[in-house]
Order: C-alpha cells, then sequence, then structure tokens
C-alpha cells in the first residue's frame, strides 16, 4: 500500500509539472468598456470574461474564439508592491490589441484583470494557458 502511494504521489507531482510546463510567459494589461465592437465579433457582445491578443498572440486573427486561463505571478512596476491576488480567469479572444499601443501580451477587460490583480497596477506580469 506504501508503495502504490508513492507511485499516485509521483504520478501527480508529474502531471502537474508538465501542465505547468505548458504555461507561456508574458504581461496582461487592461481595457475598459465599451467592449463593442472588437476586431473578431463586431458588434456581437460576449460577456466581460473577454480579452484583445498583442499582435503576436492574436495571429491574424487565428487566436479569435480561443480561450486562456490567465495568472497573474508579479509586477512590472514599483507602484503596487504585490498587484496579485492569486487567482486565476479564463478569457475568451475577441479582440486584437495593435502595436505600437499595445504594452502588453494579452489586454484584459477590466473585470477580468481585477479577478487576478489589483487594477492600480496597470500592468502585471502574467502565466497563460490556452484551455
Amino acid at each position: 500500500m506504501e508503495a502504490l502511494m508513492k507511485v499516485v504521489v509521483v504520478v501527480v507531482s508529474l502531471a502537474l509539472a508538465l501542465s505547468y510546463a505548458h504555461a507561456e510567459s508574458g504581461t496582461a494589461t487592461f481595457y475598459t468598456p465599451p467592449y463593442v465592437p472588437s476586431a473578431c465579433y463586431g458588434f456581437e457582445e460576449q460577456g466581460t470574461m473577454i480579452a484583445a491578443a498583442g499582435d503576436g498572440l492574436y495571429n491574424n486573427g487565428e487566436a479569435c474564439g480561443r480561450m486562456y486561463t490567465v495568472t497573474c505571478t508579479g509586477r512590472t512596476n514599483l507602484g503596487v508592491e504585490q498587484p496579485c491576488t492569486g487567482n486565476s480567469v479564463t478569457v475568451k479572444v475577441v479582440d486584437r490589441c495593435p502595436s505600437p499601443g499595445c504594452q502588453a501580451t494579452i489586454d484584459l477587460s477590466q473585470e477580468a484583470f481585477s479577478i487576478i490583480a489589483n487594477p492600480d497596477a496597470g500592468k502585471v506580469i502574467i502565466d497563460f494557458t490556452q484551455v
């Protein structure tokens, strides 16, 4: 029984390590309503758990409709010492955050950003994984 428990612990640990290894790192900012029109869905409302993808992630519209789980991992400035809430949020890509104005990998809706970080931070370091 003890040997079986050790095997289970090793398998679970390996599974967690592999799932975390697939996360990508980047930065997140936020934008405020109105959320329409959007590059992917025009004037069709998509709710508030949404995001605009930076050019690299947007990939000429291929990111439209993709779902990402986003977790704050740290700060990008000295304004807010500990901006992360410890929560994750899953968002749907509905728009493009074009460069050079876009300052993030993912531009979250204000509602989604506030789940993972203090909005006073403005921009945070994130891990994100396609769901």
